[in-house]
């Protein structure tokens, strides 16, 4: 069997494309797959580091908002769309000849899905995130099967008789440890944890408002902190920590510019503070544990918010939207949950209840059923 993906724009859209081509070369390892993405693009790193093909196509997706810059981005993204990356798409998508074509959201998906349908392939597409994104909207009644993260995504699709709940698909399954020997590992002491994170970049709001509850913990006493600032949040975050009278504890803050050992700090956590991208909703449900949200309010349709609705709506997490962050606010929330450590727990209970485990198994199912077991050996 052949097959193509198309990811690009971001890594949210690209994991779930390398762990659903992961499965399928698990398990059908005669495979030849090729992705298509932007040359300049994250994906023509991250696929070409799994050891897949990969073909840049210049694309361009549409600004939403209103500018002369974006208008001109848009005339390009019309370009591009319509003409010039159709065109190489299709030139593509004859040389290889796939029998499925494959899309985990973003401009990319929308284009190369769209083309891949046109002529007569079958197609599947993957939605990470509780909002559906435009490539989603465009694609539930062209694509032959549409799989979604969860069902509130299917509030927002005018077609949903082709969608398929799958859950999102990780590259490799969690390795769930106990909470006492993750934190013997990262050599913290017994107590109450907490672990906060704002993405690779930081998060400056919530750098600046964990500073504040690091100093809210040292008076409190017995509690475990471990934050990632981010690489160009690193004076801010010292700056905070100073100005808010936070000493220096070895023995219980963990600080540093990035996890590199992610699930183990989430399995040794108590609370997690974090924003709410599609793949942290899955760690959070894969693990259980209670989280406040703090949903990034740039992200595209504010789907990070509709993210976020699905935990709290279960009381598996609390919403702080981005603007209503303060030192307090978090202070408070973090204090109300500490004191009430049987929500807490409850909390952790509802994330762990929505996971939705071995998801690309799942949608490899889908795709066996939709191509044929036979045409795929």
């Amino acid at each position: 069997m052949k097959v193509i993906f198309a990811a690009g724009g971001t890594a949210g859209h690209i994991n779930p494309a390398l762990a659903i081509a992961d499965k399928i070369k698990q398990v059908f390892p005669e495979t030849e797959i090729l992705f298509i993405g932007t040359p300049n693009g994250m994906e023509s790193r991250l696929v070409v580091k799994a050891g897949y093909a990969f073909k840049g196509v210049e694309m361009a997706g549409f600004q939403r908002g209103i500018s002369v810059r974006n208008a001109f981005r848009n005339v390009k993204a019309a370009y591009c769309y319509l003409i010039s990356a159709k065109r190489a798409v299709r030139r593509i998508i004859k040389e290889f000849k796939p029998d499925l074509a494959v899309g985990t959201g973003g401009y990319v998906t929308a284009t190369v899905i769209g083309q891949a349908a046109a002529m007569g392939i079958k197609t599947v597409t993957h939605e990470s995130n509780s909002y559906p994104g435009m490539a989603t909207k465009m694609l539930s009644d062209k694509a032959d099967k549409v799989f979604l993260a969860g069902e509130d995504a299917m509030k927002h699709l005018k077609t949903t008789d082709r969608c398929v709940i799958t859950g999102n698909p990780l590259r490799t399954n969690i390795p769930i440890e106990d909470r006492d020997a993750a934190r013997q590992k990262l050599g913290l002491p017994e107590g109450f944890t907490i672990l906060s994170f704002g993405g690779s970049l930081g998060a400056n709001k919530i750098t600046e408002s964990v500073a504040a509850l690091i100093a809210w913990e040292q008076k409190t006493g017995g509690i475990n902190h471990i934050h990632s600032y981010g690489n160009k949040n690193r004076d801010i975050f010292m700056d905070a920590l100073k100005e808010c009278g936070v000493r220096e504890d070895k023995e219980r803050l963990d600080i540093r510019e990035y996890i590199d050992n992610m699930y183990t700090c989430m399995c040794a956590a108590d609370l997690i503070i974090s924003r709410a991208g599609a793949m942290t909703i899955t760690e959070l449900t894969e693990i259980g544990r209670p989280s406040i949200l703090v949903p990034f309010p740039k992200a595209a349709e504010n789907h990070q918010y509709y993210n976020a609705l699905s935990l709290v709506n279960e009381d598996a997490a609390v919403l702080i939207e981005d603007k209503d962050l303060t030192k307090e606010r978090l202070v408070e929330e973090v204090a109300r949950l500490y004191d009430d450590r049987e929500r807490l727990v409850r909390m952790g209970e509802n994330a762990a209840r929505l996971k939705r485990s071995n998801a690309a198994d799942k949608i490899l199912a889908e795709i066996i059923d939709l191509v044929g077991e036979d045409n795929i050996k």
